[in-house]
């Protein structure tokens, strides 16, 4: 019995024997002088495992009494979790050892994050859940405050710390309510304890804490404070990450508690989501309006962008988590090449990252350029770029829900949003000439990343790879 258990979990058990074994390697060893090599070894161990879990046959595998779920929902979000934390790791190594940030625990933490996501994604069990969230916390914690010597690094790892043990918190405490009114910790349990969508008070209190928890995973409005301080202190790849693998990782986790443990109760957590959805993509289109720090930016943007998310996963349908994982998968693409672009913004060697520093840049580098027109048109939702189709998806979810209002409400949140990305554009094409124009001499990795996530943004590329098939069947695993 605990062999097949075993060889279910054997993605993450070979991601986490990686981890500890490369960490006494490195510290027996050369230490820091690793870590070129370890940042390449643990990106292509990373997309080896996505390429296994991808290719695996398809079928729901249950491990360790129902606490470890496998089954298609759970290893597309793992694949999306894996290839877009390689990536990030292979745009990060110039930069971090330019500056003297390549440290060998690096690429490890980010591997244990990764082990922790992909536990996340398929929890059946509360604790289970606890278990895989704050393995991925932990891990996030440190990276987050890398840079020992700066105050504004050191300042952002202690805040998402802070806030972060807050979250966990509201998690655990939710998690005891649940457990005190069922009797049980399993997802199936949870739901067999709501049938016929009837939900006891304490229940019900019990999965507005669990809610408030994971919100602040997803960085959604009001548990969003941490995300804009968090996004400008880091170091730039880190916060390239916090925006890319985490955000699947916590979409994935919200959708499977939802389904799995209270998937009998649509209507009492669908208003829930609706009101943190609309606040979520108003507060991310209204504040990043005075950003002059494009961290900070992309940083609102991601709030709203998670905003968009959660209609699909308010809808309660299975055409509602199909656009809502198509949409993650989107979002990371588009995030990566935007990062990717913006780690390449210095200046004398320094990094920039006010948009001023963008004037008149498409008279440098018109190439580079376009691929950050198409790269703000897609993430402001303009066709026919493909993140209009993620925002047409989860709009044709949630009208088939019944949700028109926060529909409505979307599409004038998305307007207001466009005018910041739009004016990154006009700033590159028609702003005044900069007095001091950037530099953006860049790795191979970087022109790669930022060209290749435009042309899938622009040509469709993105699809060809079964995203759309992947999804559809995923949302039919957890839906039904």
């Amino acid at each position: 019995m605990i062999q097949a258990d075993l060889y279910i979990i054997l993605p993450e058990i070979v991601l986490a024997l990686y981890a500890m074994a490369a960490l006494l390697g490195a510290v027996y060893t050369t230490k820091d002088g690793m870590g070129p090599a370890l940042v390449w070894a643990t990106a292509a161990l990373m997309a080896v495992l996505a390429i296994w879990i991808a290719t695996q046959d398809s079928g729901t595998r249950v491990a360790f009494n129902g606490m470890f779920v496998d089954d298609a929902f759970a290893r597309f979000a793992k694949v999306a979790i894996l290839l877009s934390a390689g990536a990030v790791l292979l745009m990060s190594q110039d930069y971090m050892a330019r500056r003297g940030l390549l440290r060998f625990e690096y690429p490890l933490l980010v591997a244990l994050a990764a082990v922790g996501m992909m536990m996340m994604v398929s929890a059946g069990d509360l604790m289970s859940l606890y278990m895989g969230l704050e393995l991925q916390s932990l891990a996030l914690y440190v990276v987050a405050s890398l840079r020992r010597d700066s105050v504004k690094s050191t300042e952002a790892g202690l805040k998402y710390f802070v806030l972060g043990a807050l979250s966990s918190g509201l998690l655990l405490y939710g998690a005891s309510l649940v457990y005190g009114y069922t009797g049980t910790t399993l997802f199936s349990g949870i739901l067999a304890s709501a049938h016929h969508g009837e939900v006891s008070i304490g229940l019900l209190f019990g999965l507005i804490f669990l809610i408030s928890g994971l919100a602040f995973k997803v960085s959604a409005v009001p548990f969003h404070m941490w995300t804009p301080d968090v996004y400008e202190g880091s170091p730039t790849p880190i916060t390239a990450f916090f925006a890319t693998a985490p955000k699947v990782a916590a979409m994935g986790l919200f959708a499977r508690l939802m389904f799995d443990a209270f998937g009998n109760a649509v209507s009492d957590w669908q208003q829930v989501l609706v009101v943190l959805s609309v606040l979520s993509m108003f507060l991310g289109a209204v504040a990043a309006i005075g950003q002059r720090n494009i961290k900070r930016l992309m940083a609102f943007s991601s709030i709203a962008h998670m905003g968009y998310a959660l209609i699909g996963l308010a809808a309660g349908t299975q055409a509602g988590v199909q656009a809502m994982l198509i949409y993650m998968a989107i979002y990371v693409t588009m995030n990566i090449g935007t990062f990717a672009f913006i780690l390449m913004m210095e200046r004398d060697g320094q990094p920039v990252v006010d948009i001023d520093a963008l004037r008149q840049f498409s008279r440098r580098d018109p190439g580079k350029a376009l691929a950050v027109l198409i790269l703000m048109f897609s993430l402001a939702g303009v066709p026919p770029m493909l993140g209009f189709f993620a925002k047409l998806g989860v709009w044709q979810a949630g009208i088939d829900a019944g949700l028109m209002g926060l529909v409505v409400a979307s599409a004038i949140a998305s307007v207001i949003g466009a005018f910041y990305y739009l004016r990154i554009v006009f700033y590159m094409y028609f702003g005044a000439e900069n007095e001091e124009p950037i530099d953006t001499r860049s790795s191979p990795v970087l022109w790669v990343a930022l060209m290749g996530s435009a042309a899938m943004m622009l040509v469709g590329l993105f699809y060809q790879f079964g995203v759309e098939g992947a999804a559809a069947a995923a949302a039919a695993t957890l839906v039904n």
